[in-house]
């Protein structure tokens, strides 16, 4: 069925759009589905102080900024949000499915680098962390899996190549678009409860680290002072 067309369901014989019932998925389902096991994730963090373990190093790593902000190092707002974004604004096309498929694809590599540098820096990763992060690993397949149920037209010309349409590759503006009133409030709910938070761990984190490595300074002036060794002291062979 296509984005345009209009389905009637058996029981009451209301006629349904695809495109509102795709964009009240993305507004009332899968955006609270990423704020708000995103803003637990944070409170998981600062309550394992990662600013005293994996540090900025972590805060960095690709699902936390691409959750936070969307990037390496960018935030899911280059997993997620981008391609929330285009929905918001823009028809489904093979164009659009592309990069759903390709954030997907990233978003579920990147947790693993997120765990393993997390591990490696001995920030402790509770089992009620571990299942937070399920929420948010889940979310892209929960995107694409509804996108491609209900723009199945679309998917069929995506196997295509995209040759069943000229517009295939080019983003197209939304039939009926989000006022205004509707993007505002959507872009204030993001800075608010994902941009904000991370901002605020990863000013903690570098300042945490600026602060290890002054006291790692001092701490080597004071050893050379004790042994009198001069700091600008180099061997030559």
């Amino acid at each position: 069925m296509s984005g345009d067309q209009a389905a009637e369901t058996s029981a009451t014989g209301v006629k349904v759009d695809v495109g509102d019932v795709t964009t009240r998925h993305l507004l009332y389902g899968l955006l609270p589905g990423w704020i708000v096991p995103g803003l637990a994730d944070r409170v998981m963090h600062r309550r394992s102080r990662i600013e005293d373990t994996a540090g900025s190093k972590e805060s960095l790593i690709l699902p936390h900024c691409l959750e936070g902000a969307g990037g390496a190092p960018t935030s899911m707002m280059t997993e997620v949000g981008i391609p929330i974004a285009l929905i918001l604004r823009h028809e489904v096309n093979p164009l659009l499915l592309t990069v759903q498929l390709g954030g997907a694809a990233v978003h579920e590599a990147a947790p693993l680098w997120d765990v393993r540098t997390a591990v490696e820096s001995d920030r402790e990763i509770t089992p009620l962390e571990q299942h937070i992060h399920s929420f948010l690993e889940a979310l892209p397949y929960g995107a694409l899996s509804a996108l491609m149920c209900l723009h199945a037209d679309q998917v069929k010309s995506l196997l295509r190549g995209g040759r069943s349409g000229g517009d295939a590759w080019r983003p197209g503006p939304r039939r009926r678009p989000l006022s205004l009133g509707c993007l505002a409030d959507i872009a204030a709910a993001i800075a608010a409860c994902v941009v904000l938070p991370h901002g605020e761990e990863l000013v903690r984190c570098v300042r945490a680290g600026r602060r290890d490595k002054k006291r790692a300074t001092t701490d080597e002036a004071d050893w050379r002072a004790v042994k009198g060794v001069e700091p600008s002291c180099v061997s030559h062979s």
